[in-house]
This record gives C-alpha cells, structure tokens and sequence, in this order.
C-alpha cells in the first residue's frame, strides 16, 4: 500500500529547469532556496530529459528572478521550460507500508525502517560506489541517531537516499510525538 504521510505542501509549479549534471541540479536547487524561491528537485519525463536526470520544478511566474540567480551565481543549465499538458513530472519520493516497517524509496534508492524503533532494516539500490558504505553507516542505526547520507555520500545515490532518510525521520518522528 502507497500513501502519504504528510499533507502535500502548495507548490504552484509550471516551470522546469533542465540540467546537465546532477552536481549542478543540487547546486541550483541550493541557491534557489538560498534567495527565498521555491524549488523542488523533481524526475522530468522522460521526453523533456536532456542532461541528467534530475530538474528543479519552480513557480513560472518567478523564471525572470531565476534566471538572474542562476546566471549571477554561475549555476549551469540548459533551460528553463513551461510544463503543460502532459509533461507530468515524477515523484521523486513514493512511500510503502508494511505494517511494522516503512520503505521510502527515492529515486532508485530504498530505505527500510522499523515503524516502532525507527531503526533502520536495510538500505538498497543504485548503482555509485558509496551505496555499499552508505548502507554499513546505517543499517541497525537509529534515524534519530544516524548521521545524513549527504554528509557522507558525494553521488546521486547519496542525495536520493538522504531524501529516503529525511522523509523516513519525518514519517518516523511524526508517529512518535
């Protein structure tokens, strides 16, 4: 069974930023958020991918001030794009029950935790060359105590599993309060 947690925050949209490389998705993303605007790193269909797998959604209505950020601060992309019709975009973060554990998975990263202990089961998918210490770091661990996989990983992998983490502390620590 897939449900949210969370009640989805408003987020107008409209508007996507291609990008060539991952590390420049994640920077625009940061310094987006750094001025007070809106971004959300989301998957772009596959039709509309033309660097790397990640984009950041914005408000359409913001490009012109998107732009002069990006282009002062020397963040790389491709274009910024209207979405409409069916440019859908994915969900990067989707959320499985299994009773007594939850699996996040984001990306093609999964994270597995006791929904009781908030102890983490097990760690899994991608393919960069830290997962197999991202997942030592964590597993048995718990996500109150474990330390953030962005602050260990440098891949895609690392970002997609500290998204899992963070939405994993948030489902985790809002069921224990």
């Amino acid at each position: 069974m897939v449900f949210g947690f969370r009640k989805k925050e408003t987020f107008e949209g409209g508007g996507l930023i291609l990008f060539n490389a991952v590390e420049e998705a994640i920077k625009g993303e940061r310094l987006l958020k750094e001025a007070g605007i809106d971004a959300k790193l989301v998957a772009p269909p596959p039709i509309l991918r033309r660097g790397c797998d990640l984009a950041l959604e914005i408000n359409l209505i913001e490009k012109v001030g998107v732009e002069r950020i990006l282009k002062d601060k020397k963040a790389d992309y491709i274009d910024i794009l209207p979405i409409k019709g069916n440019g859908e975009l994915l969900e990067v973060v989707k959320v499985t029950d299994f009773d007594s554990a939850v699996m996040v998975k984001a990306g093609n990263m999964k994270l597995t935790f006791d929904r009781e202990s908030g102890v983490v089961l097990n760690v899994s998918g991608g393919g960069c060359p830290d997962v197999p210490y991202l997942h030592a770091e964590l597993l048995g661990r718990k996500l109150s105590e474990a330390q953030r996989p962005r602050e260990k990983g440098h891949t895609l992998c690392s970002l997609m599993l500290d998204r899992a983490f963070v939405e994993s502390l948030d489902i985790w620590s809002n069921g224990h309060k």
